[in-house]
C-alpha cells in the first residue's frame, strides 16, 4: 500500500498526505505513473483516505494534500473529512494540487474550506516546463503558455512544479524554467526525474550537472528540490 502520511521537516515543514481519488481529468502526461493509484471505486477511495486523515496532528499548522490528480477528483466524503480535520487540528495553511483546466473553479475550494474558519489555501500545479514545445510534445501536457497566461496563472497559483533531468532537455532549458518560475511564482518545486517505467527517461548527466552547478538553489527559501520521488516520504508502491 505504500506510505500515505509523512512529515516534511526544514524550510517547507508541513504534514503531507497522499490520498486516493477518482481518475485524473487529464491523465495523458507521458512521464506520469502516479495515476495508477486512482480508482473508480468511491467506497474504496474513502476507506483508504479516512484512515490516512486520522494520522494528521496539526503540529506544523500546515497540511499538504496530494492525490495523483487534482483536488476536484477527491470524493465529497473525503473532502468533508479533510475540512473537519483542518478545523479540529487548527490547520492554518492548506495545499492542494490542481490541473490547469480547473483554474476557473479555485474559488469553490477556497469558499468550502473557509466556511467556518479562516484557512489559507495554496494551490500547486505541475507545469513541468515553460518550454511549450517540450512540455506539449515530450511531456504530452497540452497546455500553451505565453507571458500573459503565466502572469494570470501566478495570480491564482502559489507554486509550480518543474520536472528536470529528462532526456531531450538542455541545461539552458532547465535554467530558463527555474528563472521564469522564480520570477512569477511565490515558490517552485523542482522534481529531478526518476525512471518509472514510462517513455520519459532520466538524463544522468543532467542530474550530475544540476547537483553540482546549481547547488545554490538548495539554499533558496523559495525552492523545494526533490532528488528522489520518495523524498516527501509518501509514495504508493
Amino acid at each position: 500500500m505504500g506510505i500515505r502520511y509523512s512529515k516534511v521537516e526544514g524550510k517547507f515543514q508541513r504534514e503531507i498526505v497522499l490520498l486516493k481519488s477518482f481518475p485524473c481529468a487529464y491523465g495523458k502526461c507521458s512521464f506520469c505513473n502516479y495515476i495508477e493509484d486512482n480508482s473508480n471505486n468511491e467506497e474504496e477511495i474513502n476507506e483508504v483516505n479516512l484512515k490516512v486523515l486520522k494520522e494528521i496532528t496539526g503540529e506544523f499548522e500546515v497540511l499538504e494534500v496530494i492525490n495523483s490528480g487534482s483536488v476536484f477528483e477527491i470524493p465529497k466524503k473525503t473532502l468533508e473529512q479533510i475540512r473537519e480535520v483542518v478545523y479540529e487540528k487548527d490547520i492554518k495553511i492548506l495545499y492542494f494540487e490542481i490541473f490547469y483546466s480547473y483554474l476557473s473553479r479555485l474559488d469553490e475550494i477556497i469558499t468550502y474550506f473557509n466556511e467556518k474558519k479562516k484557512v489559507e489555501i495554496r494551490f500547486r500545479t505541475g507545469i513541468e516546463s515553460f518550454d511549450n514545445d517540450f512540455r506539449r510534445n515530450v511531456y504530452k501536457k497540452n497546455i500553451l503558455l505565453d507571458e500573459k497566461k503565466i502572469k494570470e496563472l501566478s495570480e491564482k497559483i502559489y507554486s509550480v512544479c518543474l520536472l528536470i533531468a529528462t532526456q531531450g532537455q538542455t541545461k539552458e532549458m532547465i535554467k530558463n524554467d527555474i528563472e521564469i518560475g522564480l520570477k512569477y511564482f511565490k515558490a517552485i518545486t523542482i522534481n529531478v526525474f526518476v525512471d518509472n517505467g514510462t517513455v520519459v527517461k532520466r538524463d544522468a548527466e543532467l542530474v550530475k550537472w544540476f547537483v553540482q552547478d546549481m547547488k545554490h538553489l538548495f539554499d533558496n527559501d523559495r525552492v523545494e528540490i526533490l532528488i528522489d520521488n520518495k523524498d516527501l516520504g509518501v509514495y504508493e508502491q
